[in-house]
Parts: structure tokens; sequence; C-alpha cells
């Protein structure tokens, strides 16, 4: 399906369907559709679920008139790089309304506009991250546009979502999000989504730097790797899908994922759902936070922004940080406290024997941990396989389902896409080898200004101690021994 440059086009066939047919039944309830969510352990997508929403309507176009003039800052990135993740601490910035971007978007641009110094042909621009509470400070009523109640979280809305606006080729790097899961609602254009399961991590080479609370980045490229320097990945099992307008894309907790826009513009909405396993990650992150902070403000405390990712305001001091474990620990203790009341009310209303030894805060971890597979294999996909059809549809495997090969809407690599990168390629790969060569020139400078030789291939970096310090899978540890610790006080 088609858009032109400012993204206007058709519906999407399943609402044409759906206005044609006259149906107002949706095929799953918000009941089942939260069960779905909660037990589901593997990318899904809805279908014929939000027909009905008003902000189905939402084009870059449409929004540009409902914000006004408002500015809003775009991440600008070159649409094709190398082997090396186009980290946000690597991209520049522009502040611009959404009309000026869509003058630019048809490469219609002025030489005094905001886009000024951006060929339209070869970079790409990414509103992302915009939380509806900031953007639409004084338009509150576009919240109810926004219906997650439809997926059994009653009073959920815009003001629990965040928008997603970009250009061709704009893209998130390859991460996971340390807390909930992932509802992500395609209104514009055409998103390719690649996923990797939680247990693949070690395939994926985790890293911290640029930090960020809630994102663990890959140092892989995921859609041009290095196979050279990250063998391993070619252990990495890709899930790759195209998510469609009017589609609801599920993205269990912990679920790696590239994303990036195949079409002229691209519009989404997404929400993260709070999970029970956030209380213990909340902790986790304040340790890394606390360490990542530490050790990097100690080598360079004079350019924090080398390594803080741009969506990082807040202070960074260790005094601050402290507050912040103990704040999370304190959490992690008054939501166990209350998950036992709970327990002991329902006992008792169950008319059943209350014992004395309530479970202990290390057995409630261990239920909470038990209930978190983030890093071993789940299972349980025999309860949920049973709903899948035409109006959810899982993401499988590339192995087994090769969007190339097969059509639908898990068709990732259509013929026109294909063409449309090969177009670019050869007119961006100076550019390429440019932007390699300034990282690279960039790299050999901050090395030896900081050592009298060149390092040998043995030198170790703060970076390289740091990804080893806070692995998700030894933070995980650290947050146990951590809270095991301090409830033997209790």
């Amino acid at each position: 399906m088609a858009t032109d440059c400012k993204g206007r086009g058709p519906g999407t066939p399943a609402q044409r369907a759906v206005g044609k047919e006259g149906e107002c039944v949706k095929p799953f309830t918000p009941e089942k559709a939260k069960e779905i969510i909660m037990s589901l352990q593997q990318p899904a997508i809805f279908c014929n679920m939000v027909f009905d929403w008003p902000a189905q309507h939402w084009t870059a176009e449409h929004l540009s008139r409902v914000l006004q003039g408002k500015q809003i800052r775009f991440r600008m990135g070159l649409r094709s790089t190398d082997t090396v993740p186009q980290f946000e601490t690597a991209c520049s910035y522009v502040d611009a309304t959404l009309e000026e971007f869509l003058t630019w978007n048809c490469d219609q641009s002025s030489v005094s506009g905001p886009f000024k110094d951006y060929d339209h042909s070869k970079f790409w621009a990414y509103a992302d991250y915009k939380y509806f509470v900031n953007l639409f400070e004084d338009k509150t009523n576009v919240f109810q546009e926004v219906m997650w109640s439809d997926f059994g979280f009653p009073g959920r809305n815009g003001q629990e979502s965040t928008l997603w606006i970009g250009s061709l080729g704009a893209h998130t790097p390859c991460h996971l999000d340390s807390y909930g899961c992932n509802l992500v609602f395609q209104v514009q254009g055409r998103k390719r989504w690649h996923l990797f399961p939680p247990e693949d991590m070690p395939f994926l080479y985790p890293t911290r730097i640029p930090y960020e609370e809630s994102s663990v980045f890959s140092k892989i490229n995921v859609v041009n790797p290095d196979l050279e320097r990250f063998p391993q990945f070619q252990k990495a099992r890709r899930h790759t899908v195209t998510l469609s307008p009017g589609q609801v894309l599920f993205v269990p907790r912990h679920w790696w994922h590239y994303v990036e826009s195949i079409d002229p513009v691209t519009v989404s909405i997404n929400s993260w759902i709070e999970l029970e396993e956030d209380h213990l990650a909340r902790v986790e992150e304040a340790i890394t936070r606390m360490l990542v902070c530490a050790l990097k403000t100690a080598e360079d405390p004079h350019h924090p922004r080398a390594w803080l990712n741009p969506t990082e305001v807040e202070e960074t001091s260790h005094e601050v940080n402290c507050c912040y474990l103990n704040d999370a620990v304190c959490a992690f203790f008054d939501h166990c406290g209350k998950a036992k009341e709970v327990e002991t009310q329902a006992l008792r209303a169950n008319g059943e024997k209350w014992r004395k030894e309530e479970p202990s805060v290390q057995e409630h971890m261990e239920v909470e941990q038990a209930h978190s597979q983030s890093f071993t294999v789940r299972t349980g996909k025999q309860e949920v396989a049973s709903q899948f059809g035409p109006d959810l549809v899982p993401v499988t495997p590339a192995s087994e389902d090769r969007p190339s090969e097969k059509g639908g809407i898990l068709g990732s690599d259509s013929k026109g896409c294909i063409d449309r990168d090969k177009e670019h390629s050869a007119e961006l790969s100076y550019a390429r080898r440019q932007q390699a060569s300034i990282g690279a020139s960039a790299a050999s400078e901050q090395v030896t200004s900081r050592c009298p030789v060149a390092p040998s291939p043995t030198f170790v970096s703060t970076d390289d101690l740091l990804d080893c310090l806070v692995n998700p899978q030894v933070t995980r540890m650290v947050a146990q021994l951590l809270i095991q610790g301090k409830s033997l006080r209790f």
C-alpha cells in the first residue's frame, strides 16, 4: 500500500473490509486480548482491533494541523550505514514543525529551512520517543483517541503512550527494553521489525554505552552485521515482520528489536505495559546507572554527552544515583509487602489455614524470577497457539517463514523496498565510507589522547569493563544478592 511523501494514501485493507461488511465486533474481547498478551511469549500481530479508534486517522499531515506549528525535535541520521550501529549519540538533531518536516520530506526544503544542512537523498529524520503528555500538553482531549482499553487495560489511553514519526530509512538501533512489554499501533506507512528472543542475548553482544535507563543496546548493526568482529551473531534467531497501518504488534518482555521505516512517512503509537517483573528490574537498572555513571564520569567528567544518551536528562551525580538505588530497593520491598498482604487475605477468604511463616522476600523474588524467563527458553506457547489465525498472526523465525518467499503481512522484503535500497546504495557509498573514516579517526584520537602508546590487542577500556559489570545477567545476580542481604534485617 503506497503513500506519497506526505503519507497520504488509502485506508488499510482490513479497515475497508470492516467498512463494507458493517462489522462492529472485534475478534477479541478486552479480557481475552489481555489474557493473550500476558501469556504469549512470542511476538504477534493483532488485526481488526483498532478500526474504530479515532487515532487511526493520525497521519503526519493531520498531526501537523493539530499541533499548529509546535516545534518538535527530529533525530537526523544517514540513510545507510556501514557495520557500525547509528546510535543516538552519533546523530544530529533538528527542531522543526511537522509542516517543515513534510516539506523537506517532499524534497522541497528551502535553503533557509531547519533541514537546510541535510540532503534528503542522504538523510532520514525521526521524531521518536515523543510522549503524548509533553507533545499535546495543551490538547489533552486527544488522549481519548487512543484506546488501549480494547486490549484489556481500562483507562489506558494516549496519556500513557508515545508517538513516532519518521521518514524513509529512519530507525532505532537494536536494543531490548528493561521494563514491561510493548504494544505498537501502526498508523501510517510501514515499518520493518527485526526481533530476537531474550535467550539470544549472548549472540547480540549487549552494551550499556550509550547509557539510557531501560534500554540495553546491541553492538551489532543487525541489518549489516560485522560477522568477523561478532561471529556469534550468526546463531541469533531473527524474526522479521512488516507492520502495516491498522495493525498492532505485541512485543513480549525483553525481546530485542531493530525497527526501520520503509515508507516515505511513518507514524506509530506505542505503550509499554507494566509487568510484575519490573519491580526487580528497577533495582537492576539502578545498579547499572550507578556503575556506568561512576566509571564514565571518572574517565571523562567534562563530556557526559559522549556516553549519555540524549534521552537521559536527569542528573548523574553519585548522590542522586544512590538515592535512586535506595528508592528502587524500598519500592521492591513495599511491593513484596503488598503482595504478601493480598496473598494472606486470599487465603483467609478461602478459609485456608494461614501459616505464620509468610513467604520470605527470597521466596517472592524466586517466584518473580520464575515469571521472568528473560534469559532462558520460555514455554507455554501451546496455551495461546489455538488463538492464532487471521486476527492474531505469530511472528515466526526467518528460517521458518521467509518473507521474501511468502506474501501477506509477514512479507518484510518486498521487491519495491529492495529496489529502493539498491538505488540508494551506490549514491551513499561515499557517505558511508566518509562516516566510517570520521568515526575511526575520532576513536583513534580518543584512545591516543589517554594512552601514551597505541593500545595493544589486549587493551581493556572502561567500556570493556562495563560490558562485563553491567551485563544484564550480572546485574540480575547483584540485585538478588543486594535484596537478600537487606531482607535478613527484617
